[in-house]
């Protein structure tokens, strides 16, 4: 084991992770690589022989945490049979709604103490075992809804597991927290699908001159639509109520249309929310300055800038690219603090990059 003692109290020695799923395997895949023994368990064999090939390893005893990495309509059946097989462990889960986890295992008293509700605010818009990384909770919010019975020592090692992946325990009500993942996670994903299946029908070529706008508003419309249904439908009575002030907000645009200054104002809302939304490292949104940069529709021309901006020891936050099918240019912008912006225009500018004026 190569576990700091110093900085993780009740480090579990054995995780037995009940999922072999996206979020089950990267757990694994970061607890091996701290010396910690996993075993993944999944209903579906096939999944956990990808699994178990990928994270490697095995226990060498009993475990002393299980991790609960499966949709909650299959919760019940799996709470009785894990509690009965390791009565003595700490459990948790990592189900992206809490109050129904809640109210399952209430129902089994004697496992209340041991167990806690977690949720990592992590994912990939492609799930499965094959899109699992180690990384994946690096810098991440990891949140945690006690209840009332949740024994001390339960908590202390869930929240140790968590810092050991490189998250941060943020602890709030399961009530809180599904009203937030709400609006912040399941409304965008309800809306983004609906948006994508808006595309269907379209013709080819209207397709081929989609923009990275595009892109950005449909991306995760490509998540698994069987897991997404188990979220939406566990946490349908937030969201009815989130969708309906959306249709609101969408009749008072089609009533708007023949209005600008309506446009102007619903539009200035939603830049106003999109402000609130933290920068990459939580916190306070930055304001970046955007650096456009027209490249050669060749290879390496993106890593060329790249090698550009080590040299400069330049932080790159944010980038997008415009490309139209044909066309023998494309238009790169980087977004940058002020500083590294003008810094870098003024260096590429000098050996012969085509760049344009820093937007702000």
């Amino acid at each position: 084991m190569n576990i700091n003692s110093d900085t993780f109290r009740f480090t579990p020695a054995n995780v037995r992770i009940v999922g072999a799923g996206l979020i089950g395997t990267s757990i694994g895949l970061a607890l091996v690589q701290k010396g910690v023994y996993v075993e993944m368990v999944d209903l579906d064999l096939k999944s956990q022989s990808l699994a178990t090939d990928l994270v490697g390893g095995g226990m060498n005893g009993e475990p002393s945490l299980v991790i609960l990495a499966l949709p909650s309509s299959n919760l019940d059946d799996v709470l009785q049979r894990e509690f009965h097989l390791n009565p003595n462990s700490t459990f948790m889960d990592v189900g992206s709604v809490k109050t129904e986890v809640v109210l399952k295992v209430s129902k089994i008293p004697a496992l209340a103490a041991q167990f806690v509700p977690t949720h990592p605010m992590a994912g990939r818009e492609v799930g499965g075992a094959a899109s699992a990384r180690a990384d994946l909770f690096l810098g991440r919010s990891w949140v945690i809804t006690p209840m009332p019975t949740t024994d001390a020592k339960a908590l202390a090692t869930v929240e140790d597991l968590i810092a050991l992946l490189g998250a941060s325990a943020v602890t709030m009500s399961a009530q809180d927290h599904d009203a937030a993942v709400a609006k912040i996670s399941h409304l965008p994903q309800i809306i983004s699908s609906l948006l994508a299946g808006q595309l269907s029908g379209t013709k080819t070529d209207w397709m081929e001159l989609a923009g990275q706008g595009l892109r950005d508003t449909t991306r995760i419309a490509g998540s698994d639509e069987k897991l997404w249904k188990e979220i939406i439908h566990s946490n349908r009575q937030i969201l009815s109520g989130l969708l309906k002030n959306l249709n609101e907000d969408v009749i008072r645009m089609i009533e708007s249309l023949d209005d600008p200054s309506e446009i102007e104002k619903i539009l200035a809302k939603g830049r106003s929310g999109r402000e609130l939304i933290p920068g990459k490292h939580g916190g306070k949104a930055r304001e970046y300055s955007y650096l456009p940069i027209v490249i050669d529709d060749k290879p390496g021309q993106l890593a060329a800038i790249f090698n550009q901006c080590s040299l400069l020891d330049v932080n790159v936050e944010d980038l997008t690219i415009e490309h139209s099918p044909g066309q023998l240019s494309a238009l790169i912008t980087l977004a940058l603090s002020a500083h590294d912006a003008q810094k870098l225009s003024d260096h590429l500018a000098s050996i012969g990059w085509n760049v344009h004026p820093i937007r702000n």
